[in-house]
């Protein structure tokens, strides 16, 4: 089979290209900062670079990026700077937020000072989860979930539809996945509770489960290429055919998917999680004022959310901004009632007892 050769920087500019009037210089103007910086911490794509540019150049506030790959060596990175960070604005997925918020690592966000909160779809900004101890922590940007991917070239639909074919000899050598994300997604296989909710009064229970989970990963860790850690790995991985199907986070598969590769998703029928990400404001943030100004920006209008879902493939949280995506974008982003039905959001509650036995199962399972 002649191998796809997937031109990445063509995409790149033509996603940089497709928001190249993201926000109105008029309004940026408004803000009337007084230059310096801001430092961000983000994922690959989050911050749309013809956005970028423009607030740079309509607000003299010079945009620093630092990419994270990892929720878990963010927290440990900004919990090694306090109480002197070097960060601003960092991108955390919700259900993480009390691991932030009960290390004293974020500042509570004020919304009054976010003329453009109401750009934010309610589902997202108002939701349950967005709500800690009666204060916003975060501005929802993009919405994920845990899939399986695979080259329909080479996998069908049938096989695509449960985890089981992740861990199939057929496969061996041919996959990869994120081991702390496949941790909660195996409980899920093994008919346990992923968010382990229900064993926040039982941390016996809570033990053995990951323990059973981390046993099996290890039996089966002969079977799998690579775990990695960011999305452009994943894609690279597919790009080559070094792999044929993998876990990967939807956001990734689907700007593949936009350029054309062969590539598919599903949610499998055992389950999955969603997740939402925010950009929120580091405790002790060393330029704050320049970040709430960026975040008034970037929440400005629904083409930002638009052009923030080309580049990165996650689901827009704006209001409309699903108007400004073509048809295989949007089909990239959306999924049969019957999946979806088989897909549940992360929680926090348990965060504490879980990520204190998964980070240490996960280092254990890599050990092996």
């Amino acid at each position: 089979m002649t191998k796809l050769i997937y031109n990445r920087r063509r995409f790149l500019g033509t996603a940089a290209m497709t928001g190249a009037a993201l926000a109105s210089p008029a309004y940026l103007r408004r803000a009337h900062a007084a230059g310096g910086e801001v430092n961000i911490w983000t994922y690959n794509d989050f911050v749309p670079a013809a956005f970028k540019e423009q607030f740079e150049a309509e607000t003299g506030i010079k945009v620093n990026v630092r990419l994270v790959d990892d929720q878990g060596k963010q927290f440990n990175l900004l919990a090694a700077e306090q109480p002197n960070p070097t960060v601003d604005i960092m991108t955390v997925a919700g259900h993480r937020f009390l691991q932030f918020i009960e290390s004293d690592l974020l500042d509570p966000l004020d919304t009054g000072r976010l003329s453009n909160w109401d750009k934010i779809n309610p589902t997202f900004s108002e939701s349950d989860w967005s709500t800690i101890n009666g204060e916003k922590w975060g501005a929802p940007i993009l919405s994920g979930m845990e899939v399986l991917s695979y080259n329909t070239e080479l996998v069908s639909e049938e096989e695509a539809l449960t985890w089981d074919t992740l861990f199939s000899e057929k496969y061996k050598g041919r996959t990869a996945y994120i081991i702390q994300d496949m941790m909660s997604i195996v409980m899920l296989m093994k008919g346990y509770d992923g968010n382990m909710v229900e064993y926040m009064d039982d941390p016996e229970k809570a033990a053995a489960i990951v323990q059973e989970v981390q046993e099996f990963l290890i039996e089966k860790k002969p079977l799998v290429r690579k775990y990695y850690d960011g999305g452009a790995e994943f894609q690279q991985m597919m790009i080559n055919q070094d792999i044929a199907l993998g876990h990967s986070w939807n956001g990734p598969a689907a700007a593949l998917i936009n350029d054309g590769f062969p590539l598919a998703m599903t949610i499998p029928r055992e389950g999955s999680y969603g997740f939402v990400y925010t950009y929120n404001i580091a405790k002790n943030a060393p330029n704050a004022d320049n970040a709430y100004t960026f975040l008034d920006a970037i929440l400005a209008s629904p083409e930002i959310g638009a052009a923030m879902t080309k580049a990165s493939g996650f689901i827009s949280t704006y209001k409309d901004a699903t108007q400004y995506l073509t048809e295989l974008e949007k089909k990239s982003t959306s999924f049969p009632d019957e999946q979806l039905a088989n897909l549940q959001f992360f929680r926090a509650e348990a965060n504490e007892i879980k990520y204190s036995l998964i980070d240490v199962a996960v280092e254990k399972v890599k050990a092996s």
